[in-house]
């Protein structure tokens, strides 16, 4: 890493850099936000915003639960609930029971709720509360290790199976007349978020995955370049996030999700001066 943190000293002489944890923050979110940014894209195209927003507090619940259980991490306990709430909520609402917004709403409140049951016993529980709105100065050089492999393979899987997503967030039906195997690619994805969910929740404000991606929606013209627009402005408002929060001496977290709310909201305006 000493390597790595002489190259980001010589191309960014910032005063905020010179921390070594300020430089495995900004590391986190090079790496963090081209992945958040292209599964962000496909969340907002599939409707699954509260899903995800489910499955961060459910990292809560696989904290509490791998307590219980004896698991020593945090990170394998949360994510081993993640996937199976994530496949928990995909195969309800593959049923048409009732509502995905009735569901999912559902399994968040209850995951919370059991969350707090477990980790509150004793009044233990503010160790954990930080986990409601992460915190990604408190990024180590393990984790930074964590969200190279996720990027690679969260990348990788992102191709695999993005034709068959697409299609299947436009028109099920058709896809499935297409030989697309639509419950495996749902079950896929909603896996694959939940892993990015979990990798995240304890690092960066889950919001960070929706906002980029609804705000490149937009702005964008096709498929292609909603993923390059929505990966470019997750990145621009992580640094910028981090970066005012070192000099304004505020939350990190709220400052990278204010500017992506911001740029939201400018591509509210965009879009409307465009339809005009």
């Amino acid at each position: 890493m000493e390597g790595i943190y002489a190259v980001l000293d010589a191309v960014l002489p910032l005063e905020a850099l010179q921390f070594s944890f300020m430089k495995n923050a900004f590391l986190a979110i090079l790496l963090l936000t081209p992945l958040l940014g292209l599964l962000g894209t496909m969340a907002v195209q599939q409707q699954m915003a509260f899903f995800s927003d489910a499955l961060g507090h459910s990292a809560l619940t696989g904290i509490g639960l791998g307590i219980v259980l004896g698991l020593s991490n945090d990170l394998l306990s949360m994510l081993i609930f993640g996937v199976v709430w994530a496949i928990a909520i995909s195969r309800i609402k593959q049923t048409g029971a009732t509502s995905a917004d009735t569901i999912i709403s559902v399994f968040s409140s209850t995951s919370i709720a059991l969350g707090l049951v477990i980790l509150a016993r004793g009044g233990g529980f503010a160790k954990y509360s930080s986990l409601l709105i992460g915190d990604v100065l408190a990024v180590t050089q393990n984790d930074l290790i964590y969200l190279a492999v996720a990027l690679v393979l969260g990348v990788i899987a992102w191709a695999v199976m993005y034709n068959a997503l697409l299609f299947t967030g436009i028109n099920a039906s058709l896809a499935r007349s297409r030989g697309i195997p639509v419950r495996l690619t749902e079950y896929a994805f909603a896996v694959l978020l939940a892993v990015a969910v979990m990798l995240t929740h304890s690092l960066l404000i889950n919001a960070l995955l929706i906002l980029p991606a609804a705000a490149g929606r937009n702005l964008a013209r096709n498929a292609r370049q909603h993923a390059a627009i929505s990966v470019l402005i997750a990145l621009v408002c992580g640094i910028a996030g981090l970066l005012s929060a070192y000099y304004w001496d505020t939350s990190a977290g709220a400052a990278i999700v204010l500017y992506a709310a911001a740029c939201y909201g400018i591509s509210l305006g965009v879009r409307s001066l465009c339809n005009r």
